[in-house]
């Protein structure tokens, strides 16, 4: 599919003109492929990069255009959860037109940074930036996913929230990995800004991008490696809790089972002979609020001997 695009007064506009200088690829079929590669003379293995979400990010220079494969993170759908995924997306820079290649429809020039754009290297800038900012809003989205969990581990007995955690845990480790190589996509955009004549505003704002970017590499780096050290202690957490609600269910066990003892050996009417109690009402209530009495005496005694 191909959506069309052109900067028209600082805003990006759709469009359908063929000769716009904005082109989206959205997950093309094998015709679509054929059309982009035989019209723009892009490379088979670089074209196909950009819907492989395995393709780690790279630059490469060629005679005609600028091919960028950065990472970004996924859209999120419900039946995702706990889980963050990362995919790529293919930038084309020519001298004239932006081609974009996503393997997902999803609108990209949305956003404060694409308020005002002035021409397609522009928007080409934006969209590294607004790629590196959907990382640092997801980095704050698992983090209060996070806290939310860790407070539902302190009481809980079962597997469910620390699976995931650990399926947060996971995700950060594809974040952290896609962030790097993003770092090394934006240390050869500068290296060879010059010769792609970038502007030297342009060139300011690939520094911001690339200072940006570590920031966001250094804040998931953070994130994974508490996760990674916090992995024991809060499985330790699940394992005394299940620990202290078996102590307490022996427990009522033997709070109970003494009571039964005596029941087994005198019963109600051993209390009838003792009190001389012959109302069967009254000597019913009388066991009852004798046996409670001991188990509860018992509990307390197990409780106590417990904490000391």
């Amino acid at each position: 599919m191909f959506k069309r695009y052109i900067v028209k007064d600082k805003k990006i506009e759709e469009t359908t003109d063929d000769d716009s200088s904005i082109i989206v690829v959205v997950s093309p079929d094998d015709s679509e492929k054929e059309l982009i590669r035989e019209r723009y003379s892009i490379d088979e293995h670089t074209l196909n990069s950009a819907f492989d979400p395995e393709e780690p990010g790279r630059l490469e220079i060629e005679d005609n255009y600028l091919s960028i494969i950065f990472k970004r993170p996924k859209q999120r759908s419900p039946k995702d959860e706990f889980h963050f995924y990362v995919t790529s997306i293919g930038l084309f820079l020519f001298r004239d037109r932006l081609i974009v290649a996503i393997p997902e429809d999803v609108n990209l020039f949305i956003g404060k940074y694409f308020r005002q754009c002035n021409d397609i290297k522009d928007v080409f800038l934006k969209l590294l930036y607004s790629s590196i900012s959907h990382f640092m809003e997801l980095l704050s989205v698992i983090n209060n996913i996070a806290n939310e969990l860790e407070t539902e581990i302190n009481h809980s007995m079962g597997n469910k929230n620390l699976l995931n955690m650990f399926s947060l845990e996971k995700s950060l480790i594809y974040f952290v990995s896609a962030i790097m190589g993003n770092t090394m996509v934006l240390e050869r955009l500068r290296k060879g800004a010059e010769k792609f004549r970038f502007t030297e505003d342009e060139i300011d704002y690939i520094d911001d991008i690339r200072i940006e970017n570590q920031q966001c590499y250094r804040q998931a780096s953070i994130y994974s490696d508490v996760f990674a050290s916090l992995t024991g202690a809060r499985a330790s957490i699940v394992s005394n809790n299940l620990n202290m609600l078996m102590k307490n269910l022996n427990a009522v066990v033997i709070a109970v089972a003494i009571p039964s003892f005596f029941a087994g050996v005198g019963g109600m009417s051993e209390i009838s002979v003792i009190t001389g109690i012959t109302d069967p009402r009254k000597s019913y209530s009388l066991f009852l609020l004798l046996m409670a009495v001991v188990a509860w005496v018992t509990y307390f005694i197990i409780q106590r001997m417990d904490r000391d």
